[in-house]
């Protein structure tokens, strides 16, 4: 009777356990399979979708209705409204609005009069579209003097001009991705570009001013072109001609370090609240968030407006490499504060702008489904990043500086191990399959016990 007994517990733990671990499976698997709320993991369509809905309210709304836009916690665009009207609009794109009380004109004019007042060197500001207000940050080589003056620029503005001091100093910052070096120093090659005819790196522009030589070694044997267009301050930005005229095969990938690249198909514009990845020599491939648009810088050698700022670490060895999102460029290092350890503001040269500026167009893979190869090159207008667009990673091998070579492998299995090992999606799935194979351990570890020991009690019967 206690045999049977004991057959019925066992065979009970062993269901449990088996049950548990197809619980536990489906658990992980959905966790993995399905995206997490956290926008800066939604799928490369849904972000872009995001960017593009809340860029087009504001474009038809009007900089006197609107303040600006960003991803919300849900992945859904949000937009600054300042009336019910506008509101509306927005809810029936499919956005969540959110009324303000400054309108874009409003925190433009601000910033204007922070602009005009007497230039503080290790100052910045920029549009915090989530809080409708300017923040001014300046950093430890600001004077006391100098800060009480701009603290009262600020006052006479209005109470939405928010003062904030920040450790370090805003630097550019040298370096970057794949290196160039010249007699100006050491920088980055960013993407590539191209006029049609002929191709080039596009890079920050305080590397070098025009007629910079560019090597690719430091003795000077492997020259790699020359600056013939360059813009700093006001703008980061410069044009590095290659010496062949041709960027060379893989034009189309930036590298991440680790034998890796990701394929470049188009330019863009980044949100904020959006995540972004920045590749550099120093710190190699780090992320964040874009935090605030249209921010001016007051660095050591000049004034550089129009920038994105973002909560991603830089070091110096990082200028000029470049920060783009789901395989879209979006912006060169320029400069900021702080460091990889602690954390820092970094400051972004928007790609369009400077594409803009000086009549290029990026060379970029050939959208997935065009019936072109996979690693073709294209003159023409960068193209929309299509639904396709990954961080895919794939293999540089020997390529021109801001190049690599052919598709070689993909971030899959990365993504996997990311999410497996994100305790909000599948701990409690991980933890169901662990106590379930512990069970069936131990069902097996206690039959193979008590067939032992009745395999001994029947011999000491038999053998007398």
């Amino acid at each position: 009777m206690g045999h049977a007994r004991r057959r019925i517990v066992r065979r009970v733990t062993r269901l449990a356990a088996v049950g548990g671990l197809l619980l536990g499976s489906a658990m992980v698997t959905r966790a993995v399979a399905s995206e997490p709320s956290d926008p800066s993991a939604a799928p490369g369509a849904t972000v872009r979708s995001a960017v593009d809905t809340g860029a087009d309210l504001v474009e038809r709304l009007g900089t006197s209705r609107t303040a600006g836009s960003w991803i919300g916690a849900d992945g859904r665009p949000v937009v600054a409204v300042t009336d019910e009207r506008a509101a509306d609009e927005v809810r029936r794109a499919g956005g969540r609005p959110k009324m303000v009380s400054h309108s874009m004109n409003e925190l433009k004019s601000a910033t204007s009069t922070l602009g005009s007042a007497p230039r503080v060197p290790g100052t910045a500001w920029a549009l915090d579209y989530r809080s409708n207000q300017v923040v001014v940050r300046g950093d430890s080589t600001v004077s006391s003097d100098d800060w009480s003056q701009l603290t009262q620029v600020a006052g006479g503005i209005g109470t939405f001009v928010r003062m904030e001091r920040t450790e370090g100093t805003f630097t550019t910052r040298l370096n970057g991705a794949l290196p160039i070096l010249s007699t100006a120093g050491r920088c980055s090659a960013g993407f590539n570009v191209t006029d049609g005819r002929r191709d080039f790196i596009l890079t920050a522009g305080h590397c070098g001013p025009n007629g910079s030589v560019w090597f690719t070694d430091s003795r000077g044997r492997e020259q790699v072109g020359s600056t013939v267009r360059q813009s700093f301050p006001g703008g980061d930005f410069s044009l590095v001609q290659y010496a062949s005229g041709d960027a060379g095969d893989g034009a189309d990938v930036v590298a991440i370090g680790e034998g890796q690249g990701v394929r470049i198909t188009g330019a863009g514009d980044p949100s904020v609240g959006q995540r972004v990845f920045r590749s550099g020599s120093t710190s190699g491939l780090r992320d964040g968030t874009v935090t605030a648009l249209n921010a001016t810088v007051n660095y050591p050698e000049g004034t550089v407006t129009g920038l994105i700022e973002t909560n991603v670490c830089a070091e110096p060895g990082d200028s000029g490499g470049p920060m783009f999102s789901e395989g879209v460029a979006l912006g060169l290092t320029s400069g900021g504060s702080g460091d990889c350890a602690s954390g820092g503001t970094t400051f972004f040269q928007p790609v369009t702008k400077a594409l803009a500026e000086v009549g290029v167009q990026l060379i970029t893979a050939a959208p997935q489904g065009a019936g072109a190869g996979a690693g073709q090159q294209s003159a023409a207008p960068s193209p929309q990043p299509s639904a396709s667009a990954t961080q895919s990673a794939i293999a540089p091998g020997a390529a021109s500086p801001g190049s690599s070579a052919p598709v070689g492998g993909g971030v899959e299995g990365s993504q996997l191990l990311a999410r497996l090992a994100d305790p909000r999606n599948v701990g409690p799935g991980l933890l169901i399959i662990a106590g379930s194979l512990v069970a069936l351990a131990a069902t097996r570890f206690i039959r193979a016990e008590q067939d032992r020991k009745a395999y001994q009690r029947y011999y000491s019967a038999t053998w007398g």
